[in-house]
């Protein structure tokens, strides 16, 4: 089972995001707070959780949360300042909504930026030994997955409600196909050089 804190007498939020790696689509972070005593058997790295136990836990978590939520940079301001700069951001976005002030920040992998004064802790693997941060790269994930879903019927070619914009051999394909819409991170090496298609 993953742990409840870190510090056992601070108000700790969890903060990670999803799409970092995509071709297409904004990067999405999520900040949680739990409860101190929350607890969950399955809760985990949203990576290790099929799409069905993802929805569930999605709303399990907006349920139990103290305070919760979810913010979304585009694929312009990823361009415009790198997707390290853009998925902080994010986290920050996602920080500035919360209802409540955290007293301390955890946060899945090694970068971050001081979000106003407040201590935070980055840890690697973090949603794998954290609920806060699992709670946050499910919530993540599952607002990040669904916006791709909705933007798959304007440009169904590139198989988003499938992929999620991320940068399979179907993506890149159909990108060499297509060409690129206003969803496609420009900075990003849209095509595979190697590949080669006949069409």
């Amino acid at each position: 089972m993953l742990k409840s804190h870190y510090y056992s007498n601070l108000t700790e939020a969890g903060c990670d995001e999803a799409g970092r790696g995509c071709l297409a689509g904004p990067v999405t972070a999520a900040a949680v707070i739990l409860p101190r005593n929350f607890r969950h058997t399955i809760l985990n790295d949203s990576k290790q959780l099929s799409p069905k136990t993802r929805a569930i836990l999605r709303e399990e978590i907006i349920n139990s949360a103290i305070a919760w939520n979810v913010a979304f940079v585009d694929n312009n301001e990823i361009d415009e300042m790198n997707i390290l700069r853009a998925s902080i951001k994010a986290m920050h976005l996602a920080l500035d909504g919360l209802k409540n002030i955290p007293q301390f920040i955890l946060v899945d992998g090694n970068s971050f930026y001081t979000y106003k004064n407040i201590g935070h802790k980055t840890i690697i693997k973090g949603d794998s030994l954290y609920f806060s941060i699992a709670a946050a790269s499910v919530l993540a994930k599952t607002f990040r997955d669904e916006y791709m879903e909705k933007i798959n019927s304007e440009y169904p070619h590139y198989g988003w409600d499938r992929n999620k914009g991320y940068a399979t051999a179907f993506h890149r394909a159909a990108i060499l196909k297509h060409g690129i819409t206003h969803y496609h991170r420009k900075s990003f090496t849209l095509t595979d050089t190697q590949m080669n298609f006949d069409f």
